[in-house]
């Protein structure tokens, strides 16, 4: 009865605003009711998502280029957010990494991790710079690597499972479990990691996959998805970006298993909420 009452208050209080707009009522009343909030938030043809466990401990898995360090600041802000628990750059890419020295110097963080990889850019220096700044201490994320977000949700570094010299194949692959449902989140991991994964014997199975390469067709294989039998896929990526992603075998292969999907260059700002044995929104995946 309790979880009746709570979707249909969900989609009332939705009703009341637009689906890019941050109703902070909303996500606070969410807070109190064991629920996992995730929110991919639009940066263009970039990637950051939020992750807010059910006893409010946050985690931030890249924050977009440079020029979007600064609206994921303000989405945060907006959500009463006074400390990043977890931060996640997944590889050296500007689009992934670039606007987390603007995160960095705006909150406090406790961990900060990033794969064993540099990169000879203003943009790479200008997040060892923030962290030293900060006395930041950056952890390495690598396969078999498991931490915790909060006392509910459950963490695993899936990838990469060795040293790779290409920026994309170092992209940290992150499992994040709670109760009964999971998500992965792929950042720009390729065929090559989706194999290295596989033949690891790694738990890939995942309710939520966040498609890697923002819908690239150098990510997302047949046998990758036949592996995680995601229920439900998003990708972040820019409307009309001059790279053509998503690309159209990765969207008709989605169509052919019928996966769901959800965009921000379609969308905007995309949350999906779990209480453990059940993933909704507020929004509709399209129609593929």
């Amino acid at each position: 009865m309790k979880k009746t009452f709570l979707i249909i208050f969900i989609i009332f209080s939705i009703a009341l605003c637009s689906c890019n707009q941050i109703d902070e009522e909303f996500i606070n009343c969410t807070s109190n009711d064991n629920l996992f909030s995730v929110h991919f938030i639009d940066v263009g043809q970039g990637d950051s998502t939020l992750l807010i466990s059910p006893d409010n401990k946050t985690m931030l898995i890249d924050a977009g280029d440079n020029f979007h360090g600064e609206k994921v600041v303000d989405y945060l802000n907006k959500l009463n957010i006074k400390k990043i628990d977890i931060l996640i750059g997944t590889h050296p890419d500007a689009d992934h990494i670039g606007g987390l020295d603007y995160v960095i110097n705006n909150f406090d963080v406790v961990y900060f991790y990033m794969p064993n990889k540099s990169h000879n850019t203003s943009t790479f220096e200008d997040v060892l710079l923030a962290a030293k700044s900060k006395h930041l201490k950056i952890h390495t994320g690598k396969s078999g690597v498991n931490f915790s977000l909060g006392k509910f949700i459950k963490c695993s570094v899936l990838s990469p499972t060795k040293n790779y010299s290409e920026n994309n194949l170092c992209s940290l692959v992150i499992k994040s479990t709670y109760k009964n449902k999971s998500f992965l989140f792929t950042a720009d991991a390729e065929f090559q990691n989706e194999q290295d994964m596989i033949k690891s014997n790694h738990n890939i199975k995942s309710n939520i996959l966040k498609i890697g390469h923002h819908g690239s067709s150098s990510s997302t294989s047949e046998d990758f998805l036949l592996k995680v039998k995601p229920d439900i896929g998003v990708i972040s990526c820019k409307h009309n970006n001059r790279y053509n992603h998503p690309s159209e075998k990765t969207l008709t292969l989605l169509k052919k298993y019928n996966i769901p999907l959800y965009r921000t260059d379609k969308q905007g700002n995309i949350i999906l909420f779990c209480d453990g044995n059940e993933i909704f929104s507020y929004s509709k995946p399209l129609k593929l």
